[in-house]
């Protein structure tokens, strides 16, 4: 490997702290009051009440700047070619969704002229999509099941399902689910609560789509066998239809499942060979259109339904419904699937549309994307249509045929509109199992996020986890439980990635200002006397205890165990001076009675040695051993990951102050990020300053000048200056005490702890304190 180049900087400048930072920087105050930001967003002008209008309606906006020189054909085309591709997927989609096939095409056409007027997308298709079909199927099927449209055959003498009733019903509540899954999406985007979309995250996405396509492909086996099992819903449904699948296929259709099998290679083979002349033919074929096409024309020429009893879409009206209200009275039943599509529905829309949008150069408002989707399924919904998304596969048509604004979702709908009108009843024989066939082929995409797995394994085994938990909760309960326990299981490895950070103890690289992990690197060198401790995440009430327990574990100071022998030593030092007071006052007494000169008496003995035989009136103190040398002077909180703190965070802060400072080392934070910074009054003063220091380099440095230097100023005029320097390695904490002591003498005390020599610096410093506290004695 060539040797890298390196270069070196310099930087000459006084050790600050966060204050004088802020003052040197002259701080804003930015901040306005609640109040006045009201105030400011209440006021109203032209040029703001355009702007508002232009941005809740970005079709004002754009539309006018439309060129049709570079923007008209690659739309047309695109249009066209999307326009295709909605009629076979929307009618096999609202089989998914439990209702006849023709409102598939409804909701290919009025959610996507909605979404053109509002939606700020210009690459994305909106219209039916699998995953939230099938969700809509789960509904619809657990609030009108068969089982409540049996009726009597007198021509058979048994009981049947009514489907025209059935089906009447099921629109019914397909509409009032879409309804107000748009409701609920126009509502967080008022409230600007398009973010919601980012505890989506993209393995927890994959793994869900990949366990509804297992929902959709189950769903769909009862086509392509030809066999009616029994519909569950629930947890765990999944597997009793695997299971009622597996019972029923010795009833199964030949001739459905023969059409299905055929269908499926042909589509296979189609799709391969159309990729492979992807980049010789300007649009792509519609495979899709083609294989409705023949398999019509076959169904009617050989009378499938008739002859072999293959299933067929049956009657398709023409024309466009007419609008109907949805019926307040299912929304009760329905509130929990509304709202589970509106979230699935959005973070799918968003994903793809940020996307194409990051590749194009433009911005999607993430707010009004959720806005252009309500309005979309409430207008829908109106209309008898289910809930819309974002289909990747006709997103990638109408991108590679030259789509480049909404325009071509808009001509996609006007083709929507002419096979309604007046193509529609063609494709009334066209059988069920080759829409199912066309769902199997079109899912292989989401089959292949199986891939993910392994990727994530290598990448990032927490995301690993949180697709395989999305996908077996998706698979096990029905999607939207399946969705609501997914997000919550990621929230889990939030928080648990928070309570269990890693914590270290950093060293200095060689000749920089550079601090690592001891553990992580064999070059870095612990500071001598000083400990930094960093945890790598932020700091609050669910990791506070960890936080202390780790602290000490890394520095190996049990401070429980020193502090108890601490105070025992107190105590025991309290009780000898009371002890040793009331003799003296008892000697005291006994003087005054006796009428006694001195206190202290002297005997001679036979050679005439003098020996002192008695001492009343001094009280003996005796002070504490001093501590551990293997102690550092200082610890350094480095707290650049913390991003917050709580009260308990604060406490715990103040709590290591305390009982770390009670044997002598000191505390002091560094790196904080301003958000994170408690207010001044409840902040520790963890700096002799009183407020933390910018970096880690400032504290090192810091330690040369006078942050382990101490000094206490007499309680009357001085009459001696004692000056302490106390060795390397050791602390200067017992003389905490000496210096008060010394100081009720009237002695002015300077005792300084610092390893080696005093150099140049610290004379400086010393000099600087004489100056002030001790100007008698320069005289």
């Amino acid at each position: 490997m060539a040797e890298r180049r390196r270069m070196a900087y310099r930087v000459h400048r006084e050790i600050l702290d966060e204050e004088e930072v802020d003052e040197m920087a002259e701080k804003s105050d930015s901040k306005g009051s609640l109040t006045e930001k009201f105030k400011q967003s209440m006021k109203c002008s032209g040029p703001r009440l355009k702007s508002c209008l232009l941005d809740s309606v970005p079709l004002l906006s754009w539309l006018p700047k439309y060129s049709l020189r570079e923007n008209a054909l690659g739309d047309l085309v695109s249009g066209i070619s999307v326009g295709i591709m909605h009629l076979p997927q929307g009618m096999a989609y609202a089989l998914l969704a439990s209702v006849p096939p023709v409102f598939g095409l409804y909701s290919s056409f009025y959610p996507v002229l909605i979404y053109f007027i509002f939606g700020t997308s210009k690459h994305i298709s909106v219209g039916t999509y699998a995953v939230m079909s099938v969700m809509i199927g789960g509904a619809i099927e657990r609030v009108a099941p068969d089982s409540n449209f049996i009726v009597w055959d007198n021509e058979t003498n048994s009981s049947i399902v009514d489907i025209f009733t059935r089906d009447a019903e099921r629109v019914r509540v397909a509409a009032a689910v879409t309804f107000l899954s748009g409701l609920f999406q126009i509502l967080l985007g008022l409230v600007q609560f398009g973010f919601v979309v980012t505890y989506l995250s993209d393995p927890l996405v994959r793994g869900y789509t990949t366990g509804a396509a297992i929902h959709v492909i189950v769903s769909q086996l009862k086509y392509t066998f030809g066999i009616s099992p029994k519909r569950y819903s629930g947890p765990m449904s999944l597997i009793y239809t695997v299971i009622e699948v597996c019972y029923l296929l010795p009833t199964t259709n030949i001739g459905t499942l023969v059409v299905s099998i055929v269908t499926i290679i042909s589509l296979i083979l189609a799709k391969e060979l159309n990729a492979y002349l992807s980049k010789k033919l300007p649009v792509p074929i519609p495979v899709e259109l083609i294989g409705i096409v023949i398999a019509t024309i076959v169904s009617w020429q050989v009378n499938l339904d008739e002859k072999y009893g293959v299933d067929v879409v049956g009657t398709i009206p023409s024309g466009l419904q007419p609008p109907v209200l949805p019926d307040v009275s299912l929304f009760g039943q329905v509130i929990g699937d509304a709202f589970a599509l509106s979230v699935v529905g959005y973070g799918i829309a968003i994903s793809l549309g940020r996307i194409f949008a990051l590749k194009y150069g433009y911005n999607v408002d993430s707010n009004q994307e959720l806005i252009a989707l309500g309005l979309s399924n409430a207008f829908g919904g109106i209309f008898q249509c289910f809930a819309i998304s974002c289909s990747m596969s006709r997103t990638m048509v109408q991108e590679s045929t030259g789509g480049k604004t909404q325009v071509a979702g808009a001509l996609s709908a006007i083709v929507i509109l002419i096979i309604v009108l007046w193509i529609g009843a063609l494709f009334e024989e066209l059988p069920k199992a080759v829409l199912g066939a066309i769902i199997y082929v079109n899912l292989h995409g989401m089959m292949k996020q199986f891939m993910d797995i392994p990727a994530l394994w290598k990448s990032n085994k927490v995301d690993m986890v949180v697709w395989v938990a999305t996908f077996i909760f998706t698979v096990l309960l029905n999607p939207d439980m399946g969705l609501a326990a997914s997000i919550g299981f990621s929230m889990l490895t939030v928080i648990f990635r928070t309570q269990l950070p890693k914590y270290s103890i950093l060293g200095q690289v060689p000749d920089t200002d550079i601090y690592r992990p001891l553990e992580d690197y064999n070059q870095v060198r612990q500071v001598p006397g000083i400990l930094i401790f960093r945890s790598s995440a932020t700091l609050y009430f669910a990791n506070a205890e960890m936080y202390l327990d780790a602290l000490r574990e890394k520095s190996g100071i049990n401070i429980t165990k020193i502090l108890s022998a601490k105070k025992k030593l107190e105590a025991k030092r309290k009780k000898l001076e009371e002890e040793n007071a009331k003799k003296a006052k008892k000697a005291a007494k006994e003087a005054a009675k006796n009428n006694t000169a001195g206190t202290v008496r002297m005997t001679t003995d036979m050679k005439g040695e003098p020996e002192e035989t008695e001492q009343k009136d001094i009280t003996f103190i005796e002070m504490d051993p001093e501590p551990d040398p293997s102690l550092p002077r200082a610890i350094i909180l480095d707290l650049s990951p913390v991003n917050f703190l709580d009260t308990v965070g604060v406490k715990t802060l103040r709590r290591i102050w305390t009982d770390y400072g009670e044997i002598g080392v000191k505390v002091v934070l560094a790196c904080c990020q301003k958000p994170s910074m408690p207010e001044p009054g409840d902040a520790p003063r963890l700096s002799p300053q009183g407020v933390p220091y910018t970096d880690l380099q400032h504290i090192v440095n810091a330690d040369g000048l006078h942050l382990f230097c101490r000094y206490w100023e007499p309680a009357g005029p001085p009459r001696a200056l004692v000056f302490i320097v106390h060795g390397a390695g050791e602390h200067c904490g017992p003389y905490d005490e000496i210096g008060q002591k010394l100081k009720e003498l009237s002695l002015l005390v300077f005792a300084h702890d610092h390893g080696g020599s005093v150099g140049h610096l610290f004379a400086i410093t010393f000099i600087l304190l004489i100056q002030e506290y001790m100007p008698v004695f320069l005289n």
